[in-house]
Formats: structure tokens, sequence, C-alpha cells
């Protein structure tokens, strides 16, 4: 990369950061957090690897960026990179003008916890900085290659064509780096079939075939899917009416319910933690170990149902927090394929931990790899290649590819 970036992405009362230049040990990244209350601070790590710690008491957004801006502006970032979680219909990254701000706005109802944020990110920072060239990189973006049969529901026609209610998609931004990181690895760049599990707090699941996204397991929101640390996952679509009709809830009750109560926490009454939860089963917490069991029941669910997209499976890539982290989940996860033709080595699989990228199977069957995502590289790679389009808009430039480091 012959720019550095800065990629924001802003929450309802936070904001991560990274600066993202060449080298990927050189990058400075931090956290805005509390905005808006006497507790806010930016903690993160700055220039040669050192801790920065920095009390910001009630800053709202626009002086936590300006703040975060001021420290970085030695470094003469060429342009601005907002992660943006719903883009619609909106197929690449693109740079921010009156019109597509105004379709982020359009697609505010289907993320309701996410588009607003960003939105007020994006208003203070053109506001800053007017100078520098802002794109919008969509986590959506990735998965618009969904064919019609895995994107529409089976419901009836309207909902799709005047109200836009269908499968969307998201961590797109990881999909994409991991199964092009993973690929290449693989020596197969954006080649054949491979399947990516994005597991953490939020979890989702990929289907992709020579580099496109077929299906994925996230769909008009992202509480589809797979069980997650608060989120439950897919359920039956008539417990709203149950919970509406015996207990008396409001949607917005059983919603909150469904987003922030469920998935690990809910099954375990205990964490949303995976760490916690597996340290609770070894103890004996039964509770825990049930919501691991059904954590990785579901994920090889919905890995088997994903697959149906592919004409044939070359490998498995696991990445994100639990994904990179954890041996003890992918290898139980693993165990629900049998007839998948995995083979699993047990030696590689445990010494594979903290961010280490490696091919974990026992070299027979369809390959198995933990690749650590980078999502924040990514959004970095996409905002420069709409930036290096913008100032020649006569040279037709490839997209963005994750080189072997």
């Amino acid at each position: 990369m012959s720019t550095s970036v800065l990629v924001i992405n802003c929450g309802s009362s936070s904001i991560k950061y990274a600066l993202v230049s060449e080298r990927r040990e050189d990058r400075i990244f931090g956290l805005a957090e509390n905005l808006g209350s006497p507790e806010a601070r930016i903690k993160g790590i700055t220039t040669g690897g050192e801790a920065l710690e920095l009390s910001i008491p009630n800053a709202d957004h626009e002086k936590a960026l300006e703040t975060i801006l001021e420290r970085l502006a030695h470094h003469n970032p060429q342009a601005i990179g907002h992660r943006v979680v719903h883009g619609g219909t909106l197929t690449k990254a693109e740079l921010l003008t009156p019109e597509i701000i105004e379709r982020i706005r359009e697609a505010t109802p289907l993320a309701p916890l996410h588009n607003p944020a960003h939105l007020v990110g994006i208003d203070a920072t053109m506001r800053l900085f007017p100078h520098l060239p802002q794109i919008a990189v969509f986590d959506t973006a990735f998965h618009q290659t969904m064919p019609s049969h895995a994107y529409r529901y089976a419901l009836p026609k309207f909902l799709y064509t005047m109200h836009n209610v269908r499968r969307y998609g998201f961590h797109g931004t990881s999909h994409a780096y991991v199964s092009e990181r993973g690929s290449q690895l693989a020596g197969s760049f954006k080649q054949g079939g491979w399947l990516t599990a994005h597991l953490g707090n939020g979890s989702s699941t990929c289907a992709i075939w020579n580099g496109q996204s077929v299906d994925t397991s996230m769909g008009l929101t992202p509480l589809e899917g797979v069980v997650m640390g608060t989120r439950s996952g897919d359920v039956d679509p008539s417990i709203h009416s149950f919970l509406a009709s015996n207990l008396g809830w409001d949607i917005y009750k059983i919603d909150k319910m469904l987003n922030s109560q469920s998935g690990l926490l809910g099954l375990s009454d205990l964490s949303n933690d995976m760490r916690t939860l597996i340290e609770a089963a070894d103890e004996g917490n039964e509770d825990a170990a049930l919501a691991i069991e059904v954590f990785c029941y579901r994920l090889a669910k919905s890995l088997a149902a994903l697959s149906c997209g592919l004409p044939r499976i070359d490998g498995l890539f696991f990445t994100g927090g639990i994904g990179e982290n954890s041996a003890l989940i992918r290898e139980k996860t693993l165990a629900y394929l049998p007839h998948f033709g995995f083979n699993l080595s047990k030696e590689n699989n445990n010494a594979l931990k903290r961010g280490t990228e490696g091919r974990i199977d026992a070299g027979t069957g369809p390959q198995i790899w933990v690749v650590p995502t980078d999502e924040e590289g990514r959004i970095a790679k996409e905002t420069e290649h709409v930036v290096a389009a913008l100032e020649h808009p006569t040279t037709k430039k490839s997209e963005p590819e994750t080189e072997v480091a």
C-alpha cells in the first residue's frame, strides 16, 4: 500500500480507529469509548507499539474524532475509510457523496443500531476534514453476488420489491479478506469452493465460490444465523407472537431479548465470553457446557447447509476471536461434520492460538485453515482502491488483493 488510510468504525457510544500503512506492524489503532459520559476515554496503541490511554470527559463523537486526528495529523493520512454495516443494495465501496450518504440513511431501517452511528461519524469527519477523500466500505457489499434463490425470503413479493426485505449478509469485509488470504495460502487464489466461519461475539458463516459470496448465514439483519454471544441466531419466527400472547411482551422487549440477552449468555445464564464458558464447563457447569455444545452444533449445521451453494468443497477457514483462538470449538464443530471428509490434526489444531495463521488438517480431505482476520486492512485496501480510481479515472484498476506476508 502506497498510502496511509485512517479507518473509522463508529458505534453508538464508541469509535474504533486504525491508521493503516504498508507494514502491519506499524499500525496505530485504538478505541474511543463511553462517549457522552464523564468516563469517556481513548485507549489504544500508538507509534512504536506504545500504549495510549487518554481521558476525554463528556466528549461526543466529533470531539473524540478531533482528538484522534490531532494525534495522527503528523502521519498525514491520505484518506478516511468508514466501516458501514448496511449499504442496502450497494455492491462496492463508494466515495461519500450526498447521494451515497442518503442511500446509507435510507438503509437505516435495516440496521437501526448501526447506521445512525456511522452517519454521526461520517458527518463529523466530513466537517472536520473536508479536504480528505472519504470512502464508505459496506459489510453487506461482499454478499451482493448471492443468487436470488439464496437471498430471497419466501414472503409476499411486494415486501421485496417495495420494502427491500431480503437477505443481505454481514461481516463482508472479514469473509472477503479471509477467503482471499486463505485461498492464496492454499495455492488457489480466489479459486474453488470455500467455507468461512467468522466466530466472535457476532458470528456468521459464508460459502464462497471463485472468490465470490454465494450464500451466508446472516440475513435482513445480523440476528439471523448461528448462535452468537448475546444474539439468538435462528429461532422460530412465531416466537414473537408466542411471547406477546403468553407473556404480554411488546416487540421492543422481544427484539432486545433476541439481540442482547440470548445466545451464549442466554443459554449459559453466565456469560457471552467463550473463554469464561470453557473454564466454567471444565469446572462442571452444565449450562456452560450446553451453551458450547449448542454453539458448535448450530455452527456445523450452518456450514453443512451453506455447502449446498458450492459445486465442491476445497476447505474451511476459521477466523474471528473464537475461531482464531479456541482449538476446542474448532475440534467440536468439525466432529459434527464427519461425512464431509475433514481430517483434523489435533496436534496442529492445538498449536494454533493468539492470532497465529496456519493449516490444521492432517493432509487428507478438504483443507482446514485458521486465518486471522484483518477487517481494518481490508477496509483500507478498498478505500485506497477507490481513491486510486478517482485519481486515474481512465485506468481500470484490478480488485484489491491480499499479498502473502
